[in-house]
């Protein structure tokens, strides 16, 4: 199933955003994080500079996200993870609000006091949590939800593989494949479960194989390439819209950067990050269109231009924005 030039064109603009959003925010987290406060005996201040706090990145994985969301809806609802610009970037969220939750601004999505892995915005029904596998069952409660209504909606679950190690990835497999739900659980593998290979920490190949367990599809997506998820996640959205229940889908991704930023990334072999960029996704996919005969250089040059200018802005945005007011410390939060 071949996507539109529009539907193409948005993937590369979408990934192109991510990427060049990912790689700024990768150089403003260290602001103040590094010497001079070395002198303070902090190799590594993480609570120093605009972003506080820890900071993953996902650099590489644009496919996933892409190829996915290109098949949603706004009333569709996604639930990505403690890795999970690239998601929100993908379903709608707005990069400013983002960018500006990041750096505890009350302009921000949760007006500051979510931070970067708690990012929430209902309008686009896109939320995500620092807590391995807790994805899986609020994804089914939005199925449910759907369900219930009458409604042909869907719900996405994205998680790593290192949390279809975990209760919640069974509990809501199961749960989803007794009910029929229309969700659709995305498995990142991008062998790392933190610093932790794939092949030491799960007994089967493939996460996908595990679907049968429960009955339902599962579908191994071997390259990072957002053409081949698109085709994936096609036939899994367009199964749960009518009604066929969920799917589960495994795509080999890649991490380019440590599992947060600081990582010194020692348990990964030498030299392995560059021969993984040789097979960067972006440039694929440019290739791709400009086979087809859709992008050109002017075209490149100006989406590149957009991207810039939109990322810029949305950094600008946030430094510019003012912190909470302390009174407002107990507004917004269970007490």
């Amino acid at each position: 199933m071949e996507p539109s030039a529009e539907k193409l064109m948005w993937m590369y603009e979408t990934m192109l955003l991510i990427r060049e959003y990912e790689e700024t925010m990768a150089n403003v987290y260290l602001e103040g994080k590094l010497p001079p406060n070395i002198q303070k005996g902090l190799a590594f201040d993480i609570g120093s500079g605009p972003v506080p706090g820890e900071m993953h990145l996902a650099a590489g994985q644009e496919p996933v996200a892409v190829g996915v969301c290109a098949h949603l809806r706004k009333e569709d609802t996604v639930v990505g993870t403690h890795r999970p610009h690239h998601f929100a970037i993908a379903k709608g969220v707005p990069v400013d609000a983002m960018t500006a939750e990041m750096f505890g601004k009350a302009t921000g999505l949760g007006h500051g006091k979510g931070g970067h892995m708690h990012l929430f915005d209902p309008e686009h029904k896109f939320s995500c949590s620092g807590i391995v596998g807790a994805s899986l069952p609020p994804a089914c409660g939005a199925a449910l939800a759907a369900k219930k209504m009458g409604k042909d909606w869907v719900a996405v679950a994205f998680f790593g593989e290192g949390a279809a190690n975990q209760g919640t990835f069974h509990e809501a497999l199961n749960l989803a494949a007794l009910w029929s739900l229309p969700a659709i659980f995305v498995c990142e593998d991008n062998k790392y479960a933190i610093s932790v290979e794939k092949s030491e920490s799960t007994a089967i190949h493939s996460d996908a194989d595990r679907a049968a367990a429960y009955g339902i599809p599962g579908v191994a997506v071997a390259k990072n390439d957002a053409l081949e998820v698109y085709e994936a996640a096609g036939e899994a959205v367009a199964r749960a819209r009518k009604g066929g229940g969920p799917t589960l889908i495994e795509v080999k991704t890649d991490r380019y950067m440590g599992h947060f930023q600081g990582d010194a990334e020692v348990y990964r072999p030498k030299g392995e990050v560059g021969e993984l960029r040789k097979n960067d996704p972006i440039p694929s996919l440019g290739k791709h269109l400009r086979a087809r005969g859709i992008l050109d250089d002017g075209k490149d040059a100006a989406i590149r231009e957009k991207v810039h200018g939109l990322v810029q802005k949305s950094y600008e945005f946030a430094r510019q924005s003012a912190y909470p007011e302390p009174r407002e410390a107990l507004q917004h939060v269970f007490v």
